[in-house]
């Protein structure tokens, strides 16, 4: 099997210029992907073009990842509701080297056969003249082709329209392609299906000023089965800097996949085998309570971003949340687990407090009748222990070292309660 065919099976080819399957079959072809660096880090909506190129590199194609610290300048406006905040250099030039060390988890750069390179595009479109540019560039582009984009339309039928700046954003990527088609050879770039009418540019730059053709390939823009955004969770981005986004989140992340998601998911962001998929997907369909996908899912793509030892701390903590360990865990540790939870305080009572009036205070419930019935039902968690009496008292020896309860709703929904002495 070619790479054509491994991105097929994947479900990765949304649409290719006509030849691209033959292309990559008969000749190693530098590939290209553009990353904006609109932040310190990139997301996992980023892992999509990053693992694509991955997977170019492991069939000897080689890589190229552009950071545009240049584009990053402009801001795309590729289905935009509105227009960027413009970055300064400096935020640019440091979200640049941020997200340059991210890639290298992803891409050989050191490879004898098919080396990635990681360029940067400011270093050429900041030197670049407005009159070269203009004469050298704009003169191939017509401006009624340009509003007949779909996210060009779409800016100018609003209120707020597009700028110049952003309109000018397709001449400045078609210019890359061209830059890299120059330079390295570069005869495919890959992006997100919305990144089509930017690639067709850049292609008929190339074909008009060199006379040669090349290609372009899109992937499939991510929502999830529930109809939102890929990535976005009710605390933001799921970002790969585990500064930002910590294992064990990010791991959470991918074990709560909804069902109907799960192996496409693993088709998407693994490297497993189709037969290992299959096998995890008739599993999924036995025991679908089991969420083996899910789990393969979390261990191969935290592995993938944050190495063995960011899997071991993120199913560590886990295990300890949801496995009935919570106790034997010390504060400082559940601290670092959940830093981000909602959290109250409770004042220090030696004879403890009723678990419904402490629940509805604490804002776990909205009030002492929901707490009653998740009780009843099984539904809520201190400590890692089932209440099962509506009734029961909580006392501060049951806290973890007499200063902290977790308690946890439903299978998923987490909060701390913390003693304080007055």
């Amino acid at each position: 099997m070619d790479v054509y065919g491994e991105l097929e099976w994947r479900g990765l080819v949304y649409d290719a210029t006509e030849g691209v399957r033959d292309l990559v079959a008969r000749a190693k072809v530098t590939t290209y992907a553009g990353f904006d660096p609109t932040a310190a880090s990139l997301h996992v909506g980023h892992l999509l073009p990053i693992l694509t190129l991955a997977r170019f590199q492991r069939f000897g194609h080689a890589p190229i990842a552009l950071v545009g610290g240049g584009t990053g300048l402009i801001g795309d406006p590729s289905f935009k509701a509105a227009e960027r905040t413009l970055l300064t250099t400096e935020q640019v030039e440091a979200n640049v080297e941020g997200i340059r060390g991210q890639l290298a988890r992803f891409l050989d750069f050191d490879s004898a056969t098919a080396p990635a390179r990681l360029v940067n595009n400011a270093e050429w479109l900041t030197k670049l003249g407005a009159i070269d540019f203009m004469r050298d560039v704009g003169k191939h582009f017509t401006v009624n082709a340009m509003v007949a984009k779909d996210s060009v339309k779409r800016r100018m039928e609003s209120e707020e329209g597009i700028s110049y700046t952003e309109f000018s954003y397709p001449l400045l990527q078609s210019y890359d392609f061209l830059v890299l088609y120059d330079r390295f050879n570069c005869t495919l770039q890959i992006g997100g299906s919305d990144q089509w009418g930017n690639i067709t540019a850049g292609m008929d730059l190339i074909r008009r000023v060199r006379g040669h053709r090349v290609h372009g390939l899109v992937l499939p823009l991510l929502m999830t089965a529930a109809g939102t955004k890929f990535g976005k969770t009710e605390a933001g981005s799921v970002w790969l800097d585990p500064a930002l986004t910590r294992p064990y989140d990010f791991y959470q992340f991918w074990i709560n996949t909804d069902d109907r998601d799960a192996v496409k998911y693993l088709r998407f962001f693994t490297y497993l085998s189709q037969e290992r998929i299959a096998a995890l997907e008739a599993a999924s369909a036995r025991e679908a309570a089991k969420r083996h996908a899910q789990r393969e899912l979390a261990r191969e793509v935290t592995r993938l971003v944050h190495g063995d030892a960011g899997v071991r701390e993120a199913e560590a903590a886990t295990d300890a949340l949801f496995g009935a360990d919570v106790s034997k865990m010390s504060v400082a540790d559940l601290l670092r687990v959940f830093p981000n939870v909602p959290s109250a305080t409770t004042t220090y009572a030696p004879e403890g407090w009723p678990a419904v009036e402490l629940l509805a205070s604490a804002g776990v419930t909205s009030s002492k009748g929901e707490a009653t019935r998740l009780i009843r039902s099984g539904g809520i968690y201190v400590n890692g222990r089932r209440l099962t009496d509506e009734k029961e008292r909580l006392r501060p020896e049951s806290a973890v070292e007499g200063q902290l309860f977790v308690v946890r709703k439903g299978k998923r929904d987490n909060y701390l309660i913390r003693i304080v002495r007055g």
